[in-house]
């Protein structure tokens, strides 16, 4: 065994240790994003799924908000010999939030508003599941707003006038209305909308390898789809789209379908 010897781009990792030819980092928890190195051509795979391995051995990995206590990691290495990790994940609790005062037609949608909720979620499952061979997740992640209040944290239970209603999947940060939002990494923009049902002014930022942020409840939109964004540039405006009680950005994060915590990957 031998220490973590891999800093990304001064990122705040828990590291975890060395076995042979695999190095791990991140936060391999509910809601983390894990980073990982092997010998080039290697194959992963993590849990019976295989993984993108970029031409240097890099590969990542996140863990859902109710992710299973252990998950199971499996390199082939070049030479054809194996190497395993059961890896322990952590658990943790969450919030209870309560949001009172939404419009009932918001709350339980009518038959109209949900088949327009069915295309627009179809439009974000396919820019969720563009799988690019860009590492831009290892130039680190900052704030997307500068100053903001959280007002709203990962993993929070909400419920909406009385109704349970799903987990809270991202960050919150309130803000003025136009306050600046800038992209917390580099990445290309694969989904602009202007007006979704729940979410309002939206944007997703793809950050290479299944992993994206979304941005939603925006007032003003500045990029169009296919721009290359660089870490710090500014996408948008806060506002209060779609479904919101206030002036706020929503920011979310991914690694396909499963939904990370940005707190933890903030430098």
């Amino acid at each position: 065994m031998k220490p973590v010897g891999v800093v990304l781009a001064g990122l705040l990792w828990a590291a975890t240790a060395v076995a042979g030819n695999l190095e791990l980092s991140g936060a391999i928890e509910q809601g983390g994003m894990m980073i990982g190195r092997v010998p080039a051509g290697s194959e992963v795979r993590l849990d019976g799924e295989t993984l993108r391995v970029s031409p240097d051995g890099v590969f990542v990995a996140g863990f859902d908000r109710d992710a299973d206590p252990e998950a199971n990691l499996a390199v082939v290495l070049p030479d054809g010999g194996v190497e395993h990790r059961t890896l322990s994940v952590t658990q943790r609790d969450y919030q209870i939030q309560r949001i009172d005062g939404l419009p009932p037609s918001q709350v339980t949608p009518d038959e109209e508003a949900l088949k327009r909720i069915r295309r627009e979620q179809a439009l974000i499952d396919r820019a969720r599941a563009i799988d690019a061979p860009r590492t831009d997740f290892l130039a680190g992640f900052v704030r997307p707003v500068d100053g903001a209040r959280i007002s709203g944290v990962f993993g929070s239970q909400r419920i909406l006038n009385g109704e349970p209603r799903r987990p809270h999947y991202g960050v919150d940060y309130a803000a003025p209305a136009g306050t600046p939002v800038k992209a917390p990494a580099p990445g290309t923009v694969t989904l602009v909308h202007g007006d979704m049902f729940f979410s309002g002014g939206t944007i997703i930022l793809d950050h290479g390898h299944g992993i994206s942020s979304v941005f939603i409840h925006l007032s003003r939109i500045d990029v169009r789809e296919g721009d290359r964004i660089a870490r710090g540039d500014v996408i948008g405006a806060v506002g209060a789209t779609g479904r919101a009680t206030g002036p706020h950005l929503h920011w979310g994060m991914n690694w396909f379908g499963t939904r990370l915590d940005p707190q933890l990957l903030l430098d």
